[in-house]
Order: structure tokens, then sequence, then C-alpha cells
């Protein structure tokens, strides 16, 4: 028992926002008349104490004592003598750990919205800087239509906007307090909920006590928009591995996030990088392990809620790492344009280009022109070139209609440039939209 029940090793990292909700409670209960003044004041004086003993190093945490309010309660024992029995009044550890979660995961919340939006910042400027670099875009991970790097980063700026609008929203429905609820029933004495509320920073105090108490959605919803979070750090971290691996060239990484090899000198290895898409798994295991552990307690509190804390203070923490190191190797990737360019050259990136061209120009069905286009593939994948290098009388056998200025739409600039629809790859479009995803994210 002395090994399972105790949470101390790990939610002691609580222990200012148990402080400040005991605090709260405490003047409080002061204000109502339910404690004297001279006992809350005592109280207030023993609190402030034991956070500068914390912050200080100078706390002893105890096992014995189970948790953080159980360590801080015997320590104001020890400060202030009986006055300190006192605090517990109106209030169960059940309310009171709620809360405290509460707390410090909207200033998690806090935290990882401001770190996505340094990331979306690096990632915008990045953009602006690559407006008009021209690059290979993929479907199944072939050529598929030529883009802007500008364009494509722009993407992940916009997915890590609707991870910060998770979190905002995650944010909203957290920001209730617990605090008065006791263990599931309420307190038969005059407290003011509203008052603590209001005096750690939440939005009203939360309607039902038996929920106050047992609800852990808000760290299922926090775990549920990290996790989705990490999944998108982790596409952008897969794609700079094979950006900068020698098969494709794209962008390279200085050694600050790189390791060499223990046995191959000539070896850069996008280890960082590698890190942050294995670290997504931790990420979504703790949300599956907390569905797990709540998906069968009936209300209202139970033990097992204690599991709640290390996937969530893990996740956090993993999350919050993953999104520097991605900002830093963001910041810090030098892109090779040229080898992105060259690129282009294969894959008949532009084959898209040659059947609208031929649904513009020839009023062809789209079908028919895939088609066409589809046999002229066929015809240059034969001859070893790109239907650039086809001559004019080899187009010409396939569809007679075709002309001398189909060379030009071949273009990968030309292609690029087409795409001009709002969201499209143009240049003159991803200019806009760096502007635009400043105004809204920055």
């Amino acid at each position: 028992m002395e090994r399972i029940n105790p949470s101390i090793d790990f939610d002691k990292r609580l222990y200012a926002h148990d402080i400040g909700a005991s605090k709260a409670h405490c003047e409080m209960l002061a204000a109502c008349g339910i404690v004297s003044q001279a006992d809350g004041d005592a109280i207030l004086t023993g609190l402030d104490r034991i956070m500068g003993e914390i912050e200080a190093g100078a706390f002893a945490f105890s096992r014995r004592r189970e948790d953080i309010h159980m360590n801080v309660e015997a320590r104001l024992a020890e400060l202030i003598g009986p006055a300190a029995g006192r605090l517990h009044t109106a209030r169960s550890r059940n309310d009171q750990v709620a809360t405290d979660l509460r707390l410090w995961l909207r200033d998690t919340v806090d935290a990882a919205q401001l770190a996505l939006r340094d990331l979306q910042a690096v990632l915008i400027d990045r953009a602006e800087q690559h407006a008009s670099s021209v690059m290979p875009g993929f479907t199944h991970l072939q050529a598929a239509q030529p883009i802007t790097l500008g364009h494509h980063l722009l993407a992940y700026v916009e997915m890590f906007g609707r991870d910060r609008g998770r979190l905002a929203d995650a944010r909203k429905r957290l920001n209730e307090s617990p605090l008065g609820a006791a263990a599931l029933a309420g307190t038969p004495y005059p407290i003011d909920r509203d008052r603590t509320a209001a005096a750690l920073g939440f939005d009203r105090p939360a309607a039902n006590a038996l929920d106050a108490v047992s609800d852990r959605d808000f760290v299922l919803e926090f775990l549920a928009a990290a996790a989705i979070a990490a999944s998108h750090l982790s596409r952008l971290a897969e794609e700079l591995v094979l950006w900068c691996s020698a098969q494709f060239g794209f962008a390279r990484l200085s050694d600050g996030f790189t390791t060499g090899s223990s046995i191959m000198p000539q070896k850069r290895n996008p280890d960082a990088a590698e890190l942050v898409r294995a670290k997504t798994g931790r990420i979504v295991g703790a949300l599956a392990s907390l569905l797990i552990v709540m998906k069968g307690l009936p209300l209202a509190y139970s033990k097992d809620m204690q599991e709640d804390k290390e996937p969530l203070f893990d996740a956090a923490d993993t999350l919050g790492l993953a999104i520097s190191a991605m900002t830093g190797m963001m910041r810090d990737a030098e892109f090779d344009t040229g080898a992105m360019r060259s690129a282009t050259e294969r894959g008949f990136v532009t084959a898209t280009d040659l059947a609208d061209w031929l649904v513009r120009e020839r009023d062809m069905p789209f079908r028919e022109a895939h088609r066409v286009t589809g046999a002229l593939v066929k015809c240059a994948e034969e001859a070893g070139c790109d239907l650039a290098g086809l001559p004019i009388e080899t187009l010409r056998s396939i569809e007679p209609g075709l002309t001398e200025e189909v060379y030009d739409v071949l273009r990968v600039e030309r292609a690029v440039a087409a795409r001009d629809s709002y969201g499209g790859t143009a240049p003159r479009r991803v200019v806009e939209a760096v502007r635009s995803a400043r105004e809204r994210f920055l």
C-alpha cells in the first residue's frame, strides 16, 4: 500500500496551484464568517511560508502523507498549530484536486498555445522567403503537381491554427471551479462559490457538485487536442526526415539538430525530427490510457482517477518539447531550392496542366483530355524524356490539335503560376496567404 497509494512523487508539481486555491478558499471562509479573521490570517501567512520553502527547495515532501494536499496541510499544522485544521472546512480532497488540476491545466494550455504560435510565426516567415520556390507536390508520395515550398509550409500553419483552436475550446470548458463541491454533494456551510471562482480566474462555479469532482473531460479534451497536434508535428517531422535524405536532398539541418553515426562518419542523422515523430506515440498513448481508466467508473470519485496525472503531465511535457524542437528545426533548416526545382523534372508533374489546356483550348471533355495526356505520358516514358521533350510530331500523333503553345503550358513555373485560385500555390496567392496568416494567427 505504501508503494501503490501515494501520488506525491508526481503531484507535487501542483504545489503552486494547490496553495493558490487554498488561499482563495481561506479568504472566502473568513469573509463568510466560517472561520475567524485571526485564524484566516494565520493560515494565509503559513501558506505563503510553505510556498517559499517549496520554491527554495527547502520543503521535505513525504510519501507517508500521500499527496501534495496532505503534505501542505501537515506542514501548515507544524507552522501554525490547530488553526491549520480549519482550512479544510467546506471542502474535500475531491474538489481540491479537481480545482488544482484545472488551474494547472489552464496554465499548460496557455503555454501550449503560445508555443504553437511561435512555431506558426517561424513557418510563416519561411513561407514568405520561399513564396516562389518551386518543388514537387506529392500524393501517395508520388510526384503529382508542382507547388511552391511556401504553399507547402502554409499548410502546416493552418494545421497548427486548428490545434490552437481546439486548445482554446478546451480551455473555455475547463474554466469552471469545482471548489466548494466538497466530496460530491456540496456542503452545509454558507460558502460563496462565486467568490472563490472569481478569485481563481474561473468563469463560474461548476453547476453540479457530483459532476464537479468526478469529471475529467477537461483532461481528456486536452489530451485529444494534444494528440492531434502531435500528429501534425509528426507529419512535418516525417517530411523533414525525407527531405534531409540523400534521395530527396531538399533540406539540410545543422549540427544543432542532427547527430552523427557511431560507425559511419559521413552520416548526419535528423534525430530531433525522428524523436518528434516518435514522441507522438506517448501523447496518443496518454489519451488512450485515461479513456480506459475513465470508461467504467461510477460516480463520483474513485482512486482510479489518481491515474489521470502521470499521463497528463507526461503528455504536456512531451508536447511542449516536441513543439520547441520543431520550431528550432524549422528556423534552422536550409532548403536546397535547386534540388527541389530539379525534382519537378521527374514524374511528369505538369501532366494535369496539359489536360487542363486541352479542356480550355480544345473544348475537350476532361475525361478525354485525361486519356490523351495519359497516352502522351506513356510516349514520354518510352522515349526516356519528360513531356516537354517530346517532339511536336509525336504530340500530334496522339492529338492532332496540339500546337507549339503546349510547350509553354508544360513549363513548371507557368504551371505553378496558373494555380491562382484562392488557397492555391501561385506565388501571388502564397504572398497573399502569408499576409492573411499573420493577421489571423500572430
